[in-house]
């Protein structure tokens, strides 16, 4: 080995070793940005999924709200009808004479809660199916008269 080559290996170990250095010094940096991105990523995740799990839990509750206000409706549908039928009797009753007006006046009284309470159970159902197409991530277009219309000439 000459010394053409011992000077060229020298030059390369100088052009070399300052990067080499550099390397080994910023390592504790390098693994502190490597700590805290993973670290982020942790958090980023664990907040994804919470979001996850509230979207379910949102989902789920509105499922058994629609269920059980389905049911309540059947039993306050079926109150109004039999409040209605008695609405009925008492104004049959009245035209034949056999009661007063006031029966009559509190059968129509009994039957417009039933109707309204029913109309408020249904109201309810139908907020809570929109919720439940919200909680879905879903929901609906404007209807097409709210859009601009073009006009062909």
């Amino acid at each position: 080995m000459g010394h053409g080559n011992l000077l060229a290996a020298s030059n390369e170990f100088w052009s070399l070793g300052p990067l080499a250095s550099l390397n080994l010094l910023d390592g504790g940096v390098r693994r502190g940005r490597e700590a805290e991105a993973k670290a982020e990523f942790s958090a980023a995740s664990a907040q994804y999924r919470g979001l996850v799990l509230h979207a379910f839990q949102q989902v789920e509750d509105n499922l058994s709200l629609i269920q059980e206000l389905g049911r309540e409706g059947q039993q306050e549908m079926a109150a109004a009808d039999a409040a209605k039928q008695s609405e009925t009797l008492a104004t049959n009753r009245y035209n034949e004479g056999v009661v007063s007006y006031l029966e009559v006046v509190t059968a129509q009284t009994a039957a417009l809660k039933a109707q309204r309470t029913a109309e408020l159970v249904r109201t309810r159902q139908l907020q809570a199916s929109v919720d439940l197409i919200r909680a879905l991530g879903g929901g609906w277009r404007a209807a097409a008269q709210d859009q601009p219309q073009v006009s062909a000439r």
